[in-house]
């Protein structure tokens, strides 16, 4: 089995794990090189489970014990260094050609935001991206749910599907009515919610009455195992980094995520077939 089967496992079999399992299981799809590279005994400390939970855990999947999974995570870690070595590289060199004492500041953001930038390219897919785009492009109104950091994503999202023409509303909770907007969602509509940890409660709770209720919900934060990526029926990963104890720097990355799912929506939009209506018009 390599990384990418073991991946896929590990999201397709969550729903099915004991409570305990699907702690551990969140664990590892946040942290894969931690369990590549640490002992037995600090991931269960970081995972806050005991070490014979994590061999349980990895012999619910066909491994006969921890170290034999841990293998896995490695080759996946060897992949994933190989893929970026090029790429650290180029950062490096981009920020050697920074001005003396930029890094103790600017440097340093910059950085991270372009650490951000490279991470998702590894996060999500043109498939992710086509898939919310279909979703979107299918419902009758976008909701946009988006509380504290992740607000000003969801304002320019809504600002961008406006231009483009797309019915949305944006859940802005203005006079403390986020729930009540929450209600106004339909059949027909679909949520997009972005959080990310520690989460905004108010959003997971629509996000997991929305699921319920049948209504597609498409997720952006660190994890498709994350409390949202749960809930979601696309769950775009989008990992965090952060700076000095800050973590704006990943709203470039957002940005970016966001202007390539509103461009794929108005390509898939352009390549509706026109109404009679329309045609007789013309």
């Amino acid at each position: 089995m390599d990384y990418e089967h073991l991946r896929n496992e590990l999201v397709s079999c969550h729903s099915s794990l004991s409570r305990r399992l699907q702690q551990i299981n969140r664990y590892a799809m946040s942290h894969p090189n931690e369990m590549g590279m640490e002992t037995i005994a600090v991931i269960a400390e970081h995972s806050e489970v005991p070490p014979s939970s994590l061999i349980r855990f990895a012999k619910s999947f066909g491994f006969s014990g921890f170290s034999e999974m841990q293998k896995v995570f490695q080759q996946g870690l060897v992949s994933r260094m190989n893929e970026y070595q090029k790429r650290v590289q180029n950062l490096n060199l981009e920020m050697s050609q920074l001005k003396e004492g930029d890094n103790s500041n600017l440097g340093n953001f910059i950085q991270g935001g372009i650490q951000a930038l490279q991470s998702l390219r590894k996060t999500v897919t043109d498939e992710d991206l086509q898939k919310a785009a279909s979703i979107m492009l299918e419902s009758r109104v976008v909701h946009i749910a988006a509380q504290r950091r992740s607000f000003p994503i969801g304002t320019y999202l809504t600002y961008a599907l406006s231009h483009l023409g797309v019915p949305n509303m944006l859940l802005d909770s203005v006079g403390g009515m986020f729930a009540e907007q929450g209600k106004t969602i339909r059949k027909g509509d679909v949520l997009l919610a972005i959080s990310f940890s520690p989460y905004a409660n108010e959003v997971l709770k629509l996000a997991g009455n929305v699921h319920e209720r049948g209504i597609p919900v498409i997720g952006i934060s660190e994890s498709i195992l994350s409390p949202l990526g749960l809930f979601s029926d696309v769950c775009l990963e989008v990992e965090e980094i952060e700076v000095f104890g800050f973590r704006g720097v990943v709203l470039s990355a957002l940005m970016c995520l966001s202007l390539s799912l509103v461009v794929e929506l108005g390509r898939q939009r352009e390549q509706l077939p026109s109404s009679p209506s329309t045609e007789k018009s013309n």
